[in-house]
């Protein structure tokens, strides 16, 4: 038996904040971020959103993509580092408006890599547990942990959740490898603190990048050699959507043409945790995956965290 793939959804706020719209209120330019990001706007939760809303809709629309209902899920995981509320989670939140009933619900905090880490667990479950299908989450509304003074992170960040269905069926295509990790004395380089004076995301993004280009090329290695693939089979590569500076990079070190590295962050800005499954949803949606296709996901950030997987559409 193999987990795979079974449906993907997304949702971003209605709202975008383009550069223009943030040199009104903090010292920069479009050129300024665009330049040294690749970033021309994002999107913001408005006053009647949050993150179970854009999980709802994102998750309701995996369900309808798998051809399933709520109530067949065994599994629900929130990849997540901006929760609505710290009790209850936000997977038991979501349960019932989904419809789904007695399934296991946790979140997972791993900041950018929160969507992989919540694949593996889903993964392992899956298989310890015997669950057919489970549904896993990766987002987060980052503009309430921004600082708007501060055009170092204000800039880089938006809002937004994807999802994905798995399930567990006797078939060829599926997950077919993990590599995760984290080095805990790397933590100063990106924070966000929960107490005090100073309850903002800040980040040193020279340290940031230096962990980047160095830890990703080599998880990414590692996950295509457990899956006992070479880097040419695969179809496309789609890294967190943090910088198109750190995709040049990583696709340089690689040897990796570009257009295998897909992105959106000019639209979106850094969506954390859900980067990587927005990315997904758009990429099958747009046909530019399909069934049978080699797909590398990989996502970095705040931890420090690193998370790779492949996976056959």
């Amino acid at each position: 038996m193999k987990i795979a793939l079974a449906g993907t959804g997304s949702k971003l706020p209605s709202k975008v904040l383009t550069n223009d719209d943030l040199s009104k209120i903090v010292d920069t330019s479009d050129e300024w971020i665009s330049q040294r990001t690749g970033i021309k706007k994002r999107h913001i939760i408005g006053e009647n959103e949050n993150l179970v809303s854009l999980a709802f809709a994102a998750g309701k629309e995996a369900l309808e993509s798998a051809n399933i209902e709520g109530k067949d899920l065994g599994l629900i995981i929130v990849g997540t580092s901006t929760q609505d509320k710290r009790l209850p989670n936000t997977a038991c939140e979501l349960q019932p408006l989904l419809g789904a009933k007695d399934c296991a619900c946790m979140d997972v905090s791993s900041a950018c890599s929160g969507f992989i880490y919540a694949l593996s667990i889903a993964y392992s479950m899956m298989n310890t547990l015997d669950i057919g299908y489970a549904l896993v989450v990766g987002g987060d509304v980052l503009s309430r942990e921004m600082d708007w003074t501060d055009r170092t992170t204000c800039v880089l960040f938006g809002d937004g959740v994807g999802a994905a269905v798995l399930k567990k069926a006797d078939i060829e295509e599926g997950f077919l490898s993990f590599d995760i990790g984290a080095d805990g004395s790397k933590g100063f380089a990106l924070y966000d603190n929960s107490y005090g004076d100073d309850r903002y995301i800040r980040m040193d993004g020279q340290e940031v990048f230096k962990f980047t280009v160095r830890t990703v090329p080599h998880s990414i290695e590692q996950a295509i050699q457990k899956a006992g693939v070479h880097k040419d089979d695969i179809d496309l590569y789609l890294l967190h959507q943090a910088n198109l500076r750190i995709l040049e990079a990583v696709s340089k070190k690689l040897d990796i043409p570009l257009e295998k590295l897909p992105h959106n962050l000019e639209r979106t800005g850094n969506t954390s945790a859900g980067s990587i499954p927005l990315l997904l949803d758009e990429v099958i949606k747009k046909g530019m995956a399909k069934k049978g296709d080699l797909i590398l996901l990989c996502g970095f950030g705040a931890g420090l965290t690193w998370g790779t997987c492949v996976l056959r559409l």
